[in-house]
C-alpha cells in the first residue's frame, strides 16, 4: 500500500484539525503545507519570521482561504502563544540550518535550535496541543559542528518532555538533504553552470543523504500518524557521492541551459568547518533499539512495536557511505522530476 492509500485508509488525524508549522516559508514547511491540503485540515498556519517568505507563501496558496499567515519567532514566547493556542497539530521546522552560518554565530544558533524548540514545548503543553513533530538532521547525530549540536540538543529537549506529559505526543523525524530546498548544493550547482561558471566541489569522496521534498513531507505526515511518545523516526534515504551529484547536475543543467558540458569545470575546494565526509541518521547505539519498517527505522520503540511489528537491526548504524548509492544517471533522471523536464 502506497503512504498516501496508508493515510486515507482510516480518517486522517489531519482533516478538520488545526495545524501549526514553524518555520513555514521554507522548504520544508511549504513542502508539508501542500501534502496536508489534500487531507483537508480546518487551517494550516504558517508561522515564521521571514516577513517575505510569507508574502510569497501567501502568492502560492492563495486559492486556499484555509492557509494563515502569522509573523514572528520561535525566540518570542509571546508570539508563540499568539498562533498555537487553537491548534491541534505542530509541527516544528523553524531552524537555523546552514553549517558555516551556525559555526560563525553559535549563540544565534542556540537560541534558536534550542531554546526556541524550548519555547515551542512549553506553549504546546500549555495549550494542549494533541501532537508535537520535531523536524530534525541527520547532522545531530555524531555531531562535529554548531547546527548539529543544536539540533541534537533540541531532540534530547523533545524526549524529555515527552516523558513528562501524556499529552501532546511529541516526537522526532529526522532525515538528510532536501533536493532543491533552500540552500541546496543542487541550487549551487544550478546558478554556477547557468553563469557558466566552476562547479565548486568541497570533496567529491563525501556522501549524503538525498530526497525529494515531496517524497519527505508525505513520510513526516505518515511518522506524524504513526508516533507514539518519545520515538525517533528515520526517514529510508539513497545517498549520493558528492563528486556524482556535481557531474549529473553539469550534465543536466548543461543541457537544460543549452550550455556545453565540457566548458563547465569542476573544481575542488576543500570541506568547511563543520561538515563530515560521511553523515550519519542512525547511531550503533540506536540501532540496537530500532525497529524496522519499510519507510523508517523507529528508535526507542514502544514495546508493542517490538513484540508485534518488524525485525530487530543489527547493531549497526546507518551512514551515508552504506546506504545505497545513486547512480550518476538516477541523480539526473531526480534532477529531471525536480525541474519538471525531461533530458
Amino acid at each position: 500500500m502506497s503512504i498516501s492509500k496508508d493515510l486515507e485508509s482510516e480518517t486522517s488525524i489531519f482533516k478538520d484539525s488545526n495545524v501549526l508549522i514553524t518555520g513555514g516559508t521554507g522548504s520544508i514547511g511549504l513542502e508539508l503545507t501542500k501534502a496536508l491540503l489534500k487531507y483537508k485540515p480546518k487551517k494550516i498556519c504558517l508561522f515564521s519570521n521571514d516577513e517575505n517568505g510569507l508574502f510569497e507563501a501567501r502568492t502560492m496558496f492563495s486559492k486556499y482561504s484555509e492557509v494563515v499567515y502569522k509573523l514572528g519567532d520561535v525566540r518570542d514566547p509571546q508570539s508563540i502563544e499568539r498562533v498555537i493556542k487553537d491548534c491541534d497539530i505542530v509541527f516544528h521546522a523553524a531552524a537555523l540550518k546552514h553549517v558555516t552560518f551556525c559555526e560563525d554565530n553559535p549563540y544565534e544558533a542556540i537560541s534558536t535550535n534550542i531554546l526556541g524548540t524550548q519555547n515551542m514545548i512549553n506553549s504546546a503543553i500549555k495549550y494542549n496541543v494533541q501532537r508535537f513533530v520535531f523536524i530534525s538532521t541527520d547532522k545531530a547525530v555524531n555531531p562535529v559542528g554548531t547546527m548539529g549540536a543544536t539540533k541534537l540538543l533540541g531532540e534530547k529537549l523533545i524526549i524529555s518532555a515527552g516523558k513528562m506529559v501524556d499529552k501532546p505526543i511529541f516526537s522526532i523525524v529526522r532525515f538528510g538533504n532536501v533536493l532543491a530546498s533552500r540552500g541546496s548544493v543542487i541550487l549551487i550547482f544550478e546558478r554556477q553552470v547557468k553563469e557558466g561558471k566552476p562547479i565548486t566541489v568541497t570533496d567529491p569522496e563525501m556522501t549524503r543523504f538525498v530526497m525529494l521534498p515531496s517524497e519527505a513531507a508525505q513520510l513526516v505526515l505518515y511518522a506524524t500518524k504513526l508516533a507514539k511518545p518519545g520515538e525517533i523516526f528515520v526517514l529510508k534515504m539513497k545517498a549520493v557521492k558528492i563528486g556524482d551529484l556535481a557531474e549529473a547536475s553539469r550534465e543536466f543543467f548543461a543541457k537544460f541551459y543549452r550550455k556545453d558540458p565540457e566548458s563547465i569545470k569542476i573544481v575542488e575546494i576543500g570541506s568547511n568547518p563543520g561538515e563530515k565526509i560521511h553523515e550519519e541518521l542512525m547511531t550503533s547505539s540506536e540501532a540496537s533499539s530500532a525497529v524496522e519498517t519499510d519507510q523508517f527505522y523507529i528508535v526507542n520503540p514502544h514495546p508493542e512495536r517490538m513484540q508485534h511489528s518488524v525485525k530487530l537491526l543489527s547493531h549497526k548504524g546507518y551512514t551515508s557511505n552504506t546506504a545505497p548509492l545513486l547512480s550518476k544517471n538516477e541523480i539526473v533522471s531526480l534532477l529531471s522530476q525536480l525541474f519538471s523536464c525531461t533530458t
